[in-house]
């Protein structure tokens, strides 16, 4: 009895080999239809990311011929096209209509609309830097006060007539003084090794008072030319952009742009907590402390042409990460195209609003981004249970 049962295979053995022939392998189990094509098919989240890529650039680039093509002097789209296609040596076509055409695109509109998508993919790539670096959803450069620490810098500049580097000297104070903003705000807000959303907004509406009262006292010194340059400052404002500043403003948003591409994958792991970044090898300090560098970088380019222009930071990574989650570098990327696309729409606006009259930029992207912040404050507060 034993022997027999010792001899015999178990019972899934023997259902098996039911039927088969001696030597014979047991058959096996039916493949699904189609399961090697639904396997090689992409995720879901890679086809949601690519088809928001390429609204968003369609979206842009359509929004751009309609910016070139608006003002006082209307350029249809084709006619906008055949511009850009003289200045590469495409179309050779020099009648006065096209002389008058081309004047007014490459002498005001294009360096205005260039300048936009410079600052709104700037600010955009600013406020998803800062809300990595600090772990909040608040974090944003005119919230927190970067910004107008920058427009301080640069109306210090203005009022004294600094010069002592041409071009660059509004920019380089406007970046020092953003800078020391940057890291006075970092070193207020942290508390046992974490940011406080508290504390974080309350350090905000300190600073940005303390720059308001420097402002105002820098208007109060100020001649009438510098006292129109401080309000600029604070409306924020493309009026008036010239290729001269692009050339300045564009190598150091791209510098800002390349390192925080670079650094999207370690933002990946700084996001899951900083004593899990630091086992997984990321040098936690350096990183911030670069990534404050570059934030101070990109907001300081925008500010120093531009003025105060608030809530791009905000409001762009946020829908970003609504639509394609939370992974740094798709959403950089997505909060590029979508910050560049709001402010040349922004800027659209306050050229076309009004007749015969450019609104402040800074005050269109306040109405959108203040009742979103309002909302982001709210749901935040209720997830944190209340702050007692």
């Amino acid at each position: 009895m034993t022997e027999t049962l010792a001899g015999t295979p178990p019972d899934s053995a023997q259902d098996s080999t039911i039927g088969l022939p001696p030597g014979s392998a047991p058959a096996s189990p039916p493949l699904e239809p189609n399961a090697g094509r639904r396997a090689a098919r992409r995720p879901p989240g890679a086809a949601r990311r690519t088809w928001l890529y390429i609204g968003l650039s369609s979206a842009l680039l359509l929004v751009v011929l309609v910016a070139a093509g608006s003002g006082q002097v209307q350029v249809s789209p084709a006619d906008v096209i055949a511009s850009i296609g003289r200045a590469l040596g495409i179309d050779t076509a020099q009648n006065s209509a096209a002389q008058l055409t081309d004047a007014a695109l490459w002498t005001i509109r294009f360096p205005r609309i260039v300048m936009a998508l410079l600052i709104g993919a700037a600010l955009a790539a600013a406020g998803l830097l800062m809300q990595a670096v600090f772990g909040n959803p608040l974090a944003e450069p005119s919230v927190v006060g970067v910004s107008s620490g920058a427009a301080l810098g640069a109306s210090v500049s203005i009022v004294f007539g600094w010069t002592f580097i041409g071009e660059w000297t509004i920019a380089a104070v406007a970046f020092v003084a953003g800078l020391v903003t940057t890291l006075v705000i970092y070193l207020s807000s942290r508390s046992n090794g974490r940011t406080e959303i508290v504390t974080l907004v309350l350090t905000g509406i300190a600073v940005n008072a303390v720059a308001g009262a420097g402002l105002a006292l820098l208007t109060f010194l100020g001649d009438t030319g510098a006292r129109e340059q401080i309000v600029f400052w604070q409306l924020g404002s493309l009026n008036g952009a010239r290729w001269e500043q692009v050339g300045v403003m564009l190598p150091l948003i791209a510098v800002g742009l390349i390192v925080a591409f670079l650094l999207a994958r370690t933002l990946d792991l700084f996001s899951l907590g900083e004593r899990s970044a630091r086992h997984l090898g990321v040098n936690v300090e350096l990183v911030r402390i670069v990534v404050i560098v570059i934030v101070a970088l990109l907001v300081c380019a925008a500010v120093s042409f531009a003025g105060i222009i608030g809530f791009v930071g905000l409001v762009i990574p946020h829908l970003m990460r609504m639509i394609i989650g939370p992974a740094h570098l798709p959403l950089l990327i997505a909060s590029v195209l979508g910050g560049a696309l709001l402010l040349v729409t922004a800027d659209l606006v306050a050229r076309t609003a009004v007749p015969m009259a450019d609104l402040p930029i800074g005050m269109l992207t306040a109405l959108v981004g203040g009742p979103f912040f309002f909302w982001l404050l709210r749901r935040t507060r209720q997830r944190e249970g209340g702050w007692a």
